[in-house]
């Protein structure tokens, strides 16, 4: 598979979502990218923004097995992978396998849940493997998080460490709709009786797990040039040497930056990065991983102000 086709499959894909979510290019466009790179994503918004309805309309669309867990603050980590349960008729300890083991994971509300059950996903997200009584179990290879927070309530809540945050490839922030799009949400949804599912509003599925394996194959022949990775490290240094920050991106976020654009640009039926990609990206890419300086946030300024002056003042490659 060439980007070019590449890009065409991303345009089936999106033809497929937008029969049952309206608007949200955004959030689509960030979600085709981690799949592409192997990521995983937050999505943060206020309640009723169709978030649960994107996680489940993106794995129908692009043929992922689909779970998912609703975190709350008396799960328990064998509640999400599993655990050994003695079975008295044969005598013997029987895997029973937890919501964990599938293609797409919708982890609904994942700050509700305290640390100890957040922590249960570290492996799964870092190695793509989880650890039952000290044996390692494989998922599959295409296992991606998608994670959903409400930021309105704060009572019952337990903010993810950074640790966890830096595991996520991308955090989007999804806002209220437009006056048209909220018109056309209405005009679509409103008279329909129940919860809506993918299935019953026509997403099918454009792609399988052969096509989608081809498709990360062609990402990763994606050329990044010597001077579009001195943009990369330029970026993530300046988050360093920032006033405003206290907390900089680390290495890690530097290289997860690179593969996201490498995506980015086979989604635009290109085979090598331009700095546009890294600017396109370094917002979601690095929003959850800075940790603002007492001074700025006394001031009022958002994370998001601080990493657009920061792309302003780096200097891309020509």
């Amino acid at each position: 598979m060439d980007v070019n086709e590449v890009k065409a499959l991303a345009a089936r894909i999106r033809a497929e979502i937008a029969k049952a979510i309206v608007g949200q290019d955004d959030a689509v466009d960030l979600l085709l990218t981690a799949l592409f790179a192997g990521g995983h994503v937050l999505l943060e918004g206020p309640p009723g923004t169709a978030k649960t309805l994107l996680a489940q309309s993106f794995a129908q669309a692009v043929g992922l097995d689909y779970g998912r867990i609703q975190f709350t603050p008396d799960l328990m980590p064998g509640d999400i992978i599993g655990s050994n349960l003695f079975n008295f008729q044969t005598s013997s300890f029987t895997l029973t396998r937890g919501p964990i083991f599938c293609e797409l994971l919708l982890a609904d509300e994942i700050n509700r849940t305290p640390p100890k059950t957040q922590a249960a996903l570290l492996e799964a997200m870092q190695e793509r493997q989880v650890t039952i009584d000290g044996d390692p179990h494989s998922l599959s290879p295409r296992f991606t998080v998608v994670a959903t927070q409400n930021p309105i309530e704060q009572q019952g809540t337990y903010p993810l460490p950074e640790a966890q945050l830096d595991r996520f490839l991308f955090k989007h922030v999804i806002d209220y709709p437009s006056i048209d799009q909220e018109r056309a949400i209405i005009a679509a949804h409103g008279s329909r009786v129940g919860q809506m599912h993918p299935n019953a509003l026509g997403v099918a599925t454009a792609a399988d797990a052969a096509t989608i394996s081809a498709a990360v194959d062609s990402v990763a022949g994606v050329r990044l040039t010597d001077e579009v990775i001195g943009y990369i490290v330029g970026l993530v240094r300046a988050t360093r040497d920032s006033a405003d920050v206290e907390t900089g991106a680390s290495p890690r976020a530097g290289a997860m930056l690179a593969v996201a654009a490498r995506a980015r640009a086979a989604l635009d039926g290109r085979d090598y990065v331009i700095p546009d990609d890294v600017k396109t990206l370094a917002v979601p890419a690095l929003r959850h991983r800075l940790v603002l300086s007492p001074a700025a946030e006394i001031e009022g300024r958002r994370v998001e102000q601080v990493l657009a002056g920061l792309v302003d003042q780096v200097a891309a490659p020509r």
